[in-house]
């Protein structure tokens, strides 16, 4: 029987077409494949422009550099996240300041709210779109006031809110790593309504050049290939059967645990739609996580730790002169508990009942063994 792992890229037989047809023409570089699949990500996220780059990282440091932002102003964000969320600010010489989630995972308004009001010159805000869920993006534009938002959309293709589509509230930028729903080795999109915000995005991911030479201010080099482009065009013509297929896996694994004694489970909030990039549980407080990934792993179910640290929880973040790394009790909890278990499209209904039955047999035995443990310590 095969191992069933957290992810697994499926390249379609139109994909290597695609890539086949790029290397026939000669054009590697970004050209007309790219902008085919700009197209498809401004109507992913029904949004008017597309930036395509070369990863979900270059995405939220091209949207931050953009704003050229001043050494003294902030960006709030949470610390639920990867660490390229606050990176992107870092390395764009602004301050980071943490504000702690909500029971979603997602940043918690009210808090956000309060710190916009206690913090001068915040330039930007920077919610996550964790595990394929967004926050209740027309309230916190409405919070963030004049404050940009650039959502860190990295795992949330194709989803909505009040119907809809993230990606259109600010800049949304979108992630195609190996990993994603929706992949190409490496690669990124930034979406966005606003046409100065895009055509500066575009000067930067190219060198900073408005004509070829015709160089208006300091850029970078992030271009996406024409090679990651073939690569993911033929999965956003499929977005929407992918993102079922992880639903209806996602939703049959969620109830084979409702029964599991202290186990949170996620939820589809009203209102908004979840990708579920991935199926992320909470595993009971009696629990060690570690030990659940250890015997589901010899059990051949490998799952996910997404993210084993709130950021501001590791010294490089919690200890930066640029950093306010907050108080944030509702994310330490969630870094010590989350468990992404596998659920992507490649998988059947019969290796989704296996991951439950596993994971399952794995809280049993843990409690179990519990007792002889207490006796022989005693």
């Amino acid at each position: 029987m095969s191992d069933i792992h957290i992810a697994a890229p499926v390249v379609s037989d139109e994909a290597r077409e695609l890539v086949l047809q790029v290397l026939a023409s000669g054009r590697i570089a970004q050209g007309p494949m790219v902008e085919r699949f700009e197209a498809q990500c401004a109507a992913m996220a029904d949004a008017q422009h597309a930036i395509a780059v070369s990863s979900g990282t270059d995405a939220l440091e091209v949207a931050v550099d953009a704003l050229d932002l001043h050494e003294d102003e902030v960006v709030i964000t949470t610390p639920f996240t990867f660490a390229a969320t606050a990176n992107a600010v870092l390395r764009a010489g602004a301050r980071v300041r943490f504000v702690d989630i909500d029971d979603d995972h997602l940043i918690d308004l009210d808090l956000l709210s309060g710190a916009l009001e206690a913090t001068p010159r915040v330039g930007a805000v920077i919610p996550v779109h964790l595990f394929g869920l967004a926050p209740d993006m027309p309230r916190l534009l409405e919070i963030a006031g004049s404050a940009a938002v650039i959502e860190d959309a990295a795992q949330a293709h194709g989803g909505t809110v009040g119907g809809r589509s993230v990606g259109s509230f600010g800049a949304g930028c979108f992630s195609f790593y190996a990993t994603k729903n929706v992949m190409s080795g490496e690669g990124g999109v930034i979406t966005t309504n606003d046409d100065v915000w895009a055509d500066t995005m575009r000067t930067i991911r190219n060198q900073g050049m408005a004509g070829r030479y015709e160089y208006v201010r300091v850029g970078r080099n992030c271009r996406m290939t024409e090679l990651q482009a073939a690569i993911a065009i033929p999965q956003m013509d499929q977005l929407d059967a992918i993102t079922a297929a992880r639903r209806d896996n996602s939703l049959r694994a969620i109830a084979g645990l409702a029964e599991v004694e202290g186990l949170v489970l996620p939820r589809e909030p009203t209102g908004r739609t979840h990708v579920w990039h991935q199926c992320t549980v909470l595993v009971p407080e009696d629990v060690e996580r570690d030990e659940v990934v250890s015997r589901m792993q010899g059990a051949g179910v490998h799952p996910g730790v997404y993210y084993p640290t709130a950021l501001n929880d590791i010294p490089v973040y919690r200890d930066h002169p640029r950093v306010d790394p907050g108080t944030t009790p509702r994310a330490r909890g969630a870094a010590a508990r989350c468990l992404s278990l596998p659920i992507h499209h490649a998988l059947q209904h019969v290796d989704v009942d296996r991951v439950v039955e596993i994971f399952v047999d794995a809280i049993r035995d843990i409690r179990a063994a519990r007792p002889l443990v207490d006796r022989a310590l005693s």
